[in-house]
Parts: C-alpha cells; structure tokens; sequence
C-alpha cells in the first residue's frame, strides 16, 4: 500500500503518519501546506526517517496528480483542513477554499489518477449539537459554524463523487481530539501553555458544554481501521465514551500545572449561539471493524499536559508567532486584557 497523507504536518495526521510508517509494507508519502497550524518540526523525525515530504496545497491539483504518479500513490487519506472554530468565526474565506474546494480537487485528482481508495477525515461538528441521546452515522448535517459548515461541505463532496463516479471513498468522523503536537489554539493545548507562563485562561460561561474526548494515537488507529477494513461508501464516527464538561478537564490542568482555580477568567461566549453545548456519538459501526479506543482519558489527559511542560522548544516559538498572537488578540484580548 502507498499511502499519501495530506496535511501530515498537523495534528492528528502527524500521529496518523507514524502510525503508518510502523507498517514496513506501507509506504507513506507526506504533502502539507504548512500554514500556521502545519510545522515542519512536527514531522522532523519522519523526515529524517526518509519519508517523502511535498511541500503544497491540495488545492494545486498539477501538485497532487504528480505527486500522485511520482510516488506511485494508491490511497490517499486527506487531514488537511482549516480546523478551528473561533478562527472560522473571524474569516471563513480560507475554510471554503481547504475543506470545501480543496477536498473536491482531491476527489477529481483521485478520480483521474485511478487512486484504489479515499479517505476523508471529517468531524462530530458537522452533525451540530444534541442536547439528549447520540448522533450515529445516519444523523442529518446540521452544522452550525463556518468551520463545522464548511467540513460537512467537503463530506457531501466525497459523497457526491461515490454516487456520481463510483469512486471507492470513506468519511471518518472524528470527536474532540487530543495530545502531544496540537496547535495551541485549541482548548487543551491553549490553556496548558497559558498556565505554564502563569497567565489567565478563558473558560466560556460556566464551563458546561459537554464533549467526548479521544487520544490522537486512539483517533489514528481509528482511521487506520477504516482505511483498511471499512467498506467504500461508508461513514465511521470515530470516538471514545467518556462524556465531561470542559469545566472538569480545566480542573486537571490547573491541577498539572500547580495553578489554582484564579487563573480561570470566566468569559461570555464569543460565538453567541453557535457554540455547540454537547457532543456525543454512537461508535457501534467502527467497533464492528474490530477498533476501540485504548488510552483513558484522565491518564492521558495528565501525560499530555507533562508533554507540552517537557517540549517548551515545539510550542514556545509557535504562541510567538505573529499570527498566533494576532488570534489571541483579536479573538480574546478585550477579555484576557494585558495578559496576552
């Protein structure tokens, strides 16, 4: 199998490439715009392991088709993406063109190239927010984000082309994810390398809303899963039952990082309505391919908050960038103030 892995220089598609590469009959071939989110020392260990880096956009479909052929590519599994939320909030141009228009030139390349299957990584956002019960696969689109509208674009884009063109593709929706190498815009990652400098956190209202938390290396082998046993055609939610409201996992970041609860600054909701209040997904589908999550939630929870305190060099020169700084302004500086 030769795999081409399309934003690997990110979050969970750095854990889904290492993953592959313990494969010794799978070759993996890495393609990344490195925007902000994307940094080569994410994926330095791959690259000195000699995996093939292409440095471009998925929209660039010259790029991808050589890509493509040069490497002899059969499946491609595709992470690339605007992901955040309040960033989406603040300008949705750039969401439209990587996970609507990007993922539709992705499938037309696939589809030229003959690629034997395709991989969507989507998201949980897509179906919106449920107050009771569980979302299963079958669950009406109803997102309610620029971003969460823009990756449910993208789904109906992979499944128009296997209605349309027959084509062997796959979506895997993934829930709230976590651990080492995410981007320190998210919940997580943001509030850990703010407590570690001794600076204020931004909990939204009470801190109530409600999501199930999954390990990247658990979301990757999720993936994995699907791309070797799914079915072409189908949708795999992908996540683990562990429902908590954000409030709780603050307290096991106050509690890593030796802060107390006055580094909490409670914050009204900059999303207004759009800020879902619960997540919660039927796996049932992907578990009848034989995958199930194995790192429990507070266990790795504590052993990432120790992995950002011991790798300051990955994410001090990222919070330093001007663009990262410019987010934090523009989205929390009226609330967080001097503390920037």
């Amino acid at each position: 199998m030769n795999v081409l892995v399309t934003g690997a220089a990110g979050f969970i598609g750095s854990h889904f490439a290492r993953l592959v590469r313990e494969r010794e009959s799978t070759k993996v071939v890495i393609l990344d715009a490195l925007t902000y989110a994307g940094h080569l020392s994410t994926i330095r260990d791959l690259i000195e392991q000699g995996i093939p880096f292409v440095h471009g956009r998925i929209q660039d479909r010259s790029l991808v088709e050589s890509t493509v052929r040069e490497h002899g590519i059969d499946h491609v599994v595709n992470f690339a993406a605007e992901t955040h939320n309040d960033r989406s909030i603040l300008e949705s141009g750039a969401f439209i063109e990587s996970n609507v228009l990007g993922v539709q030139a992705l499938l037309e390349v696939c589809r030229r190239c003959g690629v034997e299957q395709f991989v969507q990584v989507s998201t949980d956002e897509v179906y919106g927010s449920i107050l009771e019960g569980h979302f299963t696969e079958g669950s009406p689109l109803e997102p309610n984000t620029p971003y969460s509208a823009s990756k449910a674009g993208g789904d109906l884009f992979v499944r128009a082309y296997i209605k349309s063109f027959g084509m062997a593709a796959l979506l895997t929706r993934g829930g709230n994810t976590y651990g080492p190498f995410q981007y320190p815009e998210k919940l997580i990652p943001f509030f850990v390398t703010r407590l570690i400098d001794g600076k204020r956190v931004p909990l939204y209202g009470e801190g109530t809303q409600v999501r199930e938390w999954m390990h990247a290396r658990d979301h990757a082998t999720g993936i994995l899963a699907v791309l070797e046993r799914g079915v072409p055609g189908e949708a795999y939610n992908v996540g683990d039952v562990n429902a908590r409201e954000n409030r709780e996992v603050v307290r096991v970041l106050l509690e890593e990082t030796g802060r107390d609860p006055s580094f909490v600054k409670k914050i009204p909701d900059p999303r207004a309505g759009a800020h879902d209040q619960r997540y919660a997904m039927t796996c049932t589908k992907i578990a009848a391919l034989g995958w199930k999550p194995e790192i429990e939630f507070e266990r790795g929870l504590r052993e990432t908050v120790r992995w950002y305190i011991q790798n300051e060099a990955w994410w001090r020169p990222i919070v330093a960038e001007p663009d990262f700084q410019e987010f934090v302004r523009a989205f929390y500086g009226p609330s967080l103030g001097d503390e920037l």
